[in-house]
């Protein structure tokens, strides 16, 4: 199995630096969502308030890792498959770029997903690759580098969520249903 150090680096890494940020949206989000249960006097399903939780600090480390300027590189890739055929299968730069391009959009592909409800994936890869898009040029706008791959490897993770957003689905239809969500 490939080292996987370089990912869990980068991992905890942007976890460590964006705590502050976190922390405060966390705060922030969890305060407003309960005055407006207490206030509407809803009732609280814990895992659906876990999971929208989930949601968003996924996608502010999200941000985070896309935008921080820690190991900038400049320069612009426009060659499809240029940068990722330099990397030795398992080596630190390939687990770092390569597999964390395509993990770091996996929980991306799930969540929206969910929200949209998605039934295909031309639902989710318009999003996938805007955000991906994005992302790229605002890292170019910020002295890093813009890669085409970088956006391929992204859409791959978004495929992927959505894979397992499907699963999660198919294997959810077969189970028995409960009185309360009939």
């Amino acid at each position: 199995m490939a080292n996987l150090t370089p990912f869990y680096e980068t991992f905890y890494r942007a976890i460590n630096n964006s705590w502050p940020m976190l922390t405060l949206f966390v705060a922030i989000i969890v305060s407003i969502r309960i005055a407006h249960i207490w206030i509407n006097k809803e009732k609280i399903v814990v895992y659906k308030e876990f999971y929208g939780l989930l949601g968003i600090v996924y996608f502010l480390l999200l941000y985070y890792l896309l935008l921080s300027t820690e190991n900038a590189s400049s320069g612009v890739n426009f060659i499809p498959f240029r940068e990722i055929s330099r990397y030795t299968i398992g080596s630190k730069l390939f687990i770092y770029n390569v597999v964390g391009n395509i993990v770091l959009f996996i929980p991306f592909g799930y969540f929206v997903s969910d929200y949209l409800k998605a039934k295909k994936t031309i639902h989710i890869l318009p999003l996938a690759i805007l955000i991906s898009l994005t992302a790229e040029l605002i890292q170019y706008k910020i002295g890093r580098a813009f890669d085409v791959d970088d956006i391929i490897l992204n859409l791959i993770g978004a495929i992927i969520g959505f894979m397992i957003y499907i699963s999660f689905q198919a294997i959810k239809e077969h189970l028995p249903r409960s009185e309360e969500h009939t």
